[in-house]
């Protein structure tokens, strides 16, 4: 991932209080950020998206359950201790490199569940007066340049909140905050109105938010202000409205292709595209990805035999044509 000039921007926040319903029972005793991809857990892809868009004070807003994203990017000398006596310097760098030695944490609790802007509310003692970087981790998205560093960089053009946005079905914007622009076949394109969660026949545009933003720290006062919105929760998108009737805010296309995480098939698909770009595992998953026998309607891969030997493959069906 390349990284683009220094952004002015020191501070990411990072709500990780919900409690990811939609992956129990696994996420039942863990934080549904500590699910893997591949090899690391969601809330590391987004650390390391900050710290390429130039971020230097990572801010977790958390919630019960959560003391594993605390422990993750936490010094483990037992283990560090272990994996030298055993040889183990690969593993050992990768340990060590789960958080840079110029970067602090800040751990925030949110004290109820009460949604979104509620909690980027609660990170207002460590932001300060500044611009700052929000990141949902659910949404995993893979780019050259970090998504972030990209925003950053209309950020510095701007001097303005910017929000992440992507076209998405039509059927599917009561599921995000959904914004109409003034330019809309802009990649950066001035915000006239946003509204969450519309259902698809009043829907303003298709253009949704999608859990990347730079917001400019007049969020808050805004913010402080909200009642309930949608869900009984306090709005970041009600907070962003507000905001847009006394300062501009620009949506901007990001480029990169975004895994929703949050759910269990966008969660699936991230794995497997992430795994076959994996410098040691790619080549032979490919490979085993290969020698599936996928059909329609089968319900498991068949079981192997009880001596460990795999069973016959048929070959794979080609493609229907199109």
């Amino acid at each position: 991932m390349r990284t683009p000039p220094k952004s002015i921007i020191r501070t990411a926040v990072f709500p990780v209080a919900g409690r990811g319903t939609r992956f129990l029972p696994a996420t039942k005793a863990s934080p549904k950020e500590m699910l893997p991809v591949v090899d690391k857990p969601l809330i590391q892809y987004a650390v390391e998206e900050a710290l390429a868009a130039g971020a230097t004070r990572l801010v977790f807003v958390t919630g019960a359950s959560k003391r594993a994203i605390e422990d993750h990017f936490d010094s483990d000398q037992e283990l560090e201790q272990l994996l030298e006596r055993q040889g183990k310097s690969s593993l050992l760098n990768q340990i060590r490199s789960v958080l840079p030695s110029y970067a602090s944490c800040i751990y925030i609790r949110q004290p109820a569940p009460l949604g979104l802007g509620h909690a980027v509310l609660c990170a207002q003692p460590a932001v300060g007066a500044e611009p700052f970087f929000v990141h949902l981790a659910d949404d995993l998205i893979r780019s050259d340049v970090a998504c972030l560093a990209q925003m950053a960089e209309v950020y510095d053009a701007k001097r303005a909140s910017v929000l992440g946005v992507q076209a998405v079905p039509r059927a599917d914007t009561d599921k995000y905050g959904i914004v109409a622009v003034e330019a809309d076949k802009s990649a950066t394109a001035r915000v006239h109105s946003i509204v969450e969660k519309p259902k698809p026949q009043v829907a303003p545009s298709n253009l949704a938010v999608v859990g990347r933003y730079v917001l400019a720290p007049a969020i808050f006062e805004h913010l402080e202000k909200l009642g309930r919105g949608a869900g009984g929760e306090i709005q970041l998108t009600d907070g962003i409205a507000a905001l847009m009737r006394e300062e501009a805010v620009y949506a901007y296309r990001f480029t990169g292709t975004r895994y929703d995480c949050g759910s269990k098939l966008g969660y699936l698909q991230a794995t497997v595209e992430y795994a076959l770009g994996h410098p040691m595992l790619g080549k032979d998953f490919r490979r085993y990805l290969r020698g599936l026998q996928l059909e329609m309607g089968s319900a498991a891969p068949a079981p192997r035999k009880s001596n460990g030997a795999a069973p016959r493959r048929r070959a794979a069906r080609p493609a229907a044509s199109s």
